[in-house]
């Protein structure tokens, strides 16, 4: 398998410096700074890139194992919310909660609530995210 990179350059201190994040698959490069990690700016954070790879993992891992159960999917949209808390000695990620509709023809809901936890707990960012509490809220469109 492909080992995947990225590339993060940070100028100054944390408050008023300012950095960017290089990903080697994209020509381009996203601005991060204390505002928009800490507080509501307008650029893009380090838990935002973790809530994007949960998200895409997570539902490219569902879609896999609805197939092997001989369901094909139609659609799986979902987003993944990381929240970064202030602990006593700087902060932390403390949970990622996986919001999922899915389009999945002939299915029952409880299946696809099993296959839905399946996927949860063994995609590989969960798995790499295991450290922290990973919750999900899966839902059933047809």
């Amino acid at each position: 398998m492909k080992t995947r990179n990225a590339h993060a350059l940070w100028k100054g201190n944390l408050k008023n410096g300012t950095g960017t994040l290089k990903l080697d698959s994209l020509e381009r490069e996203f601005q991060y700074n204390f505002v928009s990690r800490f507080e509501e700016g307008e650029f893009t954070n380090p838990e935002e890139l973790i809530a994007a790879a949960h998200a895409g993992c997570f539902s490219q891992a569902f879609s896999m194992l609805l197939t092997e159960k001989g369901f094909e999917p139609v659609s799986i949209s979902t987003t993944a919310k990381v929240k970064l808390v202030k602990v006593e000695d700087g902060f932390r990620i403390s949970e990622s909660f996986l919001v999922t509709e899915a389009d999945v023809p002939g299915i029952e809901e409880n299946l696809f609530q099993e296959i839905a936890h399946i996927a949860k707990t063994n995609c590989p960012v969960s798995q790499a995210l295991s450290s922290i509490d990973i919750k999900m809220e899966a839902s059933l469109i047809q």
